[in-house]
């Protein structure tokens, strides 16, 4: 069965079990690894596997021929997207004119007016919840938006190719290294006005496919990878992109949690809530919100 999801150390943590042939009953894996950008693409093309790690941003575009899985993603609180600014005169970066934050200082948002802003993908819920924030924030808009692999983007920031960046995953615990200061922890944000968890990524499956094995064979992986955490280890780090293996383990412990399980009724609130209020922005098509639970 082809199945696609990134690098990242939450998904190889989720999908170890599954990719090694430890859950019985499950059919064999091929994988593609891919960043969300590339994967949102495949669902919304239709050329993609028999199931994909996609933005929950994605959602509206791919479920007519996708259903929602119940397990295997990402939701949580307190892990939600970062917009990144560069510290004038931080160590390591060169100085550019017009740079949003000082050392010592809070960088004001509505400084992103007319900026260059860049972001993982046009279709990530990050990109999503940064928009519906900067609706409210940044008078005018900001300017022009730029996307690349999220691995570039604090560097881009800290080289001033960009005057700020919309980051996920492990930029939350790195992002002082490259002397960056936080404009705005758009999770925060969101958890304030909603009092919901962060819908991030979501585990899609074709509707062709028997939707309760694939749950339930996700749902062991998951299982499978908080009862021997060590299993994993060696194969989350072969893909993690020489990432420390400390920032690895609190990516996981961040990202993985009672919602990879289970999306339960907040995890499905907070996924409809996201694309409703998106969807009366006209940010994403107007969809059946019923087609999300069946």
């Amino acid at each position: 069965m082809k199945i696609a999801y990134s690098p990242c150390p939450n998904d190889t943590f989720v999908f170890h079990a599954w990719a090694h042939g430890l859950i019985p009953g499950a059919p064999e894996l091929d994988v593609l690894y891919a960043d969300i950008d590339i994967t949102n693409k495949l669902a919304a093309e239709g050329s993609g596997p028999d199931v994909l790690k996609i933005s929950y941003a994605a959602l509206p575009w791919v479920l007519k021929d996708y259903a929602l899985l119940p397990c295997g993603g990402a939701l949580g609180r307190g892990c939600g997207p970062l917009v990144l600014t560069k510290i004038s005169g931080a160590v390591g970066t060169a100085e550019t004119e017009g740079t949003i934050a000082t050392a010592g200082t809070m960088p004001d948002p509505a400084m992103l007016s007319g900026r260059r802003v860049a972001v993982p993908s046009e279709r990530s819920t990050a990109y999503l919840l940064f928009r519906l924030w900067a609706a409210q924030n940044v008078p005018g808009g900001v300017g022009e938006i730029v996307v690349m692999p999220f691995h570039e983007i604090m560097p881009a920031v800290r080289d001033g190719l960009i005057d700020a960046g919309l980051v996920i995953h492990e930029a939350r615990f790195t992002y002082p290294s490259y002397g960056l200061a936080l404009l705005t922890d758009l999770g925060s944000w969101w958890e304030s006005d909603t009092n919901l968890p962060i819908p991030l990524g979501a585990i899609i499956a074709r509707r062709s496919m028997d939707l309760e094995a694939l749950a339930g064979w996700a749902r062991a992986s998951v299982e499978y990878a908080w009862a021997h955490p060590e299993a994993s280890r060696d194969y989350v780090m072969a893909h993690a992109q020489e990432m420390d293996p400390q920032v690895a383990e609190a990516h996981i412990d961040l990202y993985v949690n009672e919602f990879t399980a289970d999306l339960g009724e907040s995890g499905y609130g907070a996924v409809l809530t996201l694309l409703q209020r998106a969807a009366e922005e006209g940010l994403v098509p107007q969809m059946d919100y019923a087609a999300l639970l069946k």
